[in-house]
């Protein structure tokens, strides 16, 4: 266990105390330097007195003189050791009693009832410049001269026989007046050190946790996910955080504070906004929920919605605007998709509704209690309950699948026996159609790694696709072939693509293993085609083909087949020429690749 000045464990001494005694410490080495050559100075001023004087030099004075010396290098040499770290209080006493004791037991010795005032009142003068800390040190140290000064006269019986009663009274007056000043400069000053050391601890304790406040705002402005601004009441942003550039398109905070310097006109697309965002704020203090379209760096436009008060001054007069930005482009998108949605579902279910409702009112009308329905009606009221209730079971997969995503139970599967599948569950509608349907998938084909169900409902999906937007006598197609993820390994052409150019990526699915063996597969057909404007947004959540509105789907088909593929970990596309028809293409992994 260390220990400092006093003695007492590290724990136990406070934090000004371990400072008062490195002070003392550090201000011993020059005062004892400075009392070892105020020795040697006396020394050579007595001795050339004496030589002036030709007087006869006596040896106690010599080794009084000695002795001083002798007791301040013993200080000087002690306190650079751990003894003199670890008790500087007793190198203090022994500086201080090396110029009084001593001398005062040399004068003794000598048989001299002197009162060395000039020595002591030089030395308690060093003491309490230097060494201004620890006024008791000072007491005891004033006080164990004047004890060994009384009691060393007692003993040996000494007297002042040339000082009278009067003056030997002023000079004890003297030495105590000397002696309370200097302890209470010590105190005073001791007192003020510690009262400014007291609030230079508090000062730093405030920086320090001004300076953790600090990190903490800077971490929440550097990291929040909305964007966090000031902006003066003419429009230029004064601060950005990371957040708010990334919302605005830029590369940089310093970029928005560079570049939108009149939010105005540069920033709204609407610009009589901002006028209602400053109204809004003048009215109540604060705005909320602003919503507004708003131009990015790169001229996109987006919505955002904004949260911000006014920061006044002691006058009431707006210095700035602050509060927090939200990219709510994402939520205005599916507020839109939900009204594409209840215009698709109130079209497409009222239609086979009204005419179920006007088929038993007219059946309502015929008398009696028996009623004979013909067999095609009831095949039509059967179709028509039957495709309500595929539209609303379609509405629902889509509405499970975004919560809580597809759930698949995959095995190694033979893509041409679930074509042929599919094939044949929708011959009666081929058959109405007229089209010609061709299974070119090879039947060496490696398995490919699904759910049967799934992979089902796709290739259903794509081939009833097909026949529903196109005229009757249609050629559909389907084929499969081994290629690699990222890359296809063949240079087959056909007559409507070179499919060795062909891009499979999809940046919702992105590929995981580059490389690894996968299954692409074909549905064509030589119809009408799809614009390419239309193949952009053909897999997106309730978009349907220009004959939509003769459709009775919801759009939702080759969502699910875009869903379906991605959660196999493939890819999915189409390639279309309007009059040239249209492929339909998606990927899927070797069943050998499954883990």
């Amino acid at each position: 266990m260390t220990y400092l000045g006093n003695a007492k464990p590290v724990h136990a001494l406070t934090v000004y105390e371990v400072w008062r005694d490195r002070f003392l410490r550090d201000r011993l080495r020059p005062a004892v330097g400075i009392a070892i050559f105020f020795a040697f100075t006396i020394t050579v001023y007595f001795l050339g007195e004496r030589f002036v004087a030709r007087q006869e030099f006596e040896s106690v004075y010599l080794y009084t003189s000695a002795a001083v010396e002798l007791g301040l290098l013993t200080c000087f040499v002690l306190q650079k050791t751990s003894f003199g770290q670890r008790y500087p209080g007793l190198l203090f006493l022994g500086f201080s009693w090396s110029l009084t004791v001593v001398v005062q037991i040399g004068l003794a010795v000598a048989k001299v009832g002197d009162l060395p005032i000039f020595t002591w009142s030089l030395a308690f003068l060093i003491q309490a410049t230097l060494m201004p800390v620890r006024w008791r040190l000072h007491l005891i140290s004033q006080l164990g001269v004047l004890c060994c000064h009384v009691g060393i006269n007692l003993v040996l019986n000494l007297t002042f026989a040339k000082y009278t009663p009067f003056k030997l009274t002023g000079l004890y007056l003297y030495l105590f007046w000397f002696c309370l000043i200097c302890d209470l400069s010590v105190y005073w000053y001791e007192c003020l050190q510690r009262k400014e050391f007291s609030t230079r601890r508090e000062l730093e304790s405030a920086y320090q946790q001004l300076e953790v406040a600090e990190a903490k705002y800077r971490s929440i402005f550097e990291n929040a996910d909305e964007g966090i601004f000031q902006s003066t009441p003419d429009g230029r942003y004064i601060t950005a955080n990371p957040a708010l550039a990334r919302i605005y398109g830029c590369d940089s905070p310093e970029e928005v504070t560079a570049k939108f310097t009149d939010i105005e006109r540069q920033l709204y697309v609407d610009p009589a906004r901002r006028n209602e965002f400053l109204r809004s704020i003048e009215e109540s203090g604060t705005v909320s929920d602003f919503e507004s379209k708003i131009y990015r760096c790169d001229g996109s436009i987006v919505w955002i919605s904004e949260k911000a008060r006014a920061v006044r001054d002691s006058s009431g007069a707006v210095l700035y605007y602050e509060g927090l930005i939200e990219d709510i482009t994402q939520r205005k998108q599916a507020q839109e998709s939900l009204r594409l949605f209840i215009h698709a579902l109130s079209h497409d279910l009222r239609n086979p509704v009204a005419g179920m409702l006007m088929v038993l009112k007219n059946w309502q009308t015929k008398t009696g209690d028996s009623i004979a329905i013909p067999r095609s009606i009831l095949d039509r009221m059967i179709q028509g309950s039957e495709q309500q209730l595929r539209l609303i079971n379609s509405l629902l997969e889509v509405h499970a699948g975004e919560l809580r995503g597809l759930v698949l139970h995959c095995d190694a599967v033979d893509l041409r026996a679930i074509v042929e599948a599919a094939a044949t569950d929708l011959e009666p509608l081929m058959n109405d159609g007229k089209a010609t349907f061709k299974n070119l998938v090879p039947h060496d084909l490696p398995a490919v790694n699904a759910d049967k169900t799934q992979l089902w409902r796709v290739l259903s999906n794509l081939i009833a696709n097909a026949l529903k937007h196109n005229l009757p006598g249609l050629n559909l197609t389907v084929s499969a072939q081994l290629i690699k993820a990222g890359k296809l390994t063949i240079n087959q052409t056909t007559a409507k693509q070179n499919i060795d150019k062909l891009p499979i990526t999809n940046p919702q699915f992105p590929i995981t293993n580059p490389g690894s063996r996968m299954i692409y597969c074909t549905v064509e057909d030589d119809g009408v085609g799809i614009l390419p404007e239309q193949c952009e947004h053909l897999f997106d959540l309730y978009v349907r083909g220009d004959k939509s509105r003769h459709s009775v789907g919801l759009g939702l088909g080759l969502y699910l087949c875009r869903q379906i593929i991605g959660a196999h970990g493939g890819q999915i596309g189409v390639i279309s020429t309007p009059g040239a028809g249209a492929s339909f293409w998606f990927t899927l992994p070797v069943a050998e690749n499954c883990r």
